[in-house]
């Protein structure tokens, strides 16, 4: 593919980017043979990419026990449903799993993180020649704000949480530090849907 195609093709968007992971899976996995690992990734990235989908996101990657998932990256552009949606997906994947013992035998916790910025999406990108559907910072703070996210909840950056006030409930938590970051990143966690319909929202 020529550079002047692959210019033509992307195009530089605002998104909200969600990550999820499962608590303590390297101490888990330690403790099993591949094949049991193997069936349990299997019936989590099941379990996941559905609710992520039905949510109207895109999943960019599976890596170890981490989703990321991207929302309002259509042509049609992004709006405060999307977002929304985006919070929507991660509360919905924990009420999935809550319970859920996959490969029939395991329990598991999630944590989820979401920010919005702005990225370049790239529609065609090939994932096997090393690179994903988008690039911009964002996508490091979604993954920090996963990782600092307390157990069983889904956090958000104050973007996104500007840009949901109206339609997601949440509570403002104390700032954290994290390496490579000059300042405190501010977390809110999603409680839940407003009353206003997330699909009534452009």
């Amino acid at each position: 593919m020529s550079t002047v195609i692959s210019a033509v093709q992307e195009r530089r968007q605002t998104v909200t980017v969600l990550f999820v992971d499962i608590v303590g899976f390297t101490s888990l996995v330690d403790r099993l043979d591949c094949a049991e690992v193997r069936a349990l990734q299997r019936d989590y990235f099941s379990a996941v990419s559905a609710v992520v989908r039905g949510c109207g996101g895109i999943v960019e990657k599976y890596v170890g026990d981490a989703v990321m998932a991207v929302f309002g990256a259509a042509e049609e552009g992004f709006g405060p449903g999307a977002a929304a949606s985006a919070v929507q997906a991660g509360l919905s994947v924990q009420e999935s799993l809550r319970g859920r013992l996959l490969a029939g035998r395991f329990p598991v916790r999630t944590r989820v993180g979401l920010a919005t910025g702005e990225v370049i999406v790239d529609p065609m990108a090939a994932f096997d020649g090393g690179y994903g559907m988008i690039s911009g910072s964002v996508v490091s703070t979604a993954a920090r704000l996963q990782a600092y996210a307390p157990h069983d909840t889904v956090v958000v950056c104050p973007a996104t949480r500007d840009v949901t006030d109206e339609l997601i409930a949440y509570q403002e938590l104390p700032p954290v530090s994290v390496p490579g970051k000059p300042y405190p990143l501010d977390l809110f966690r999603a409680l839940q849907p407003q009353t206003v319909s997330l699909a009534t929202v452009a």
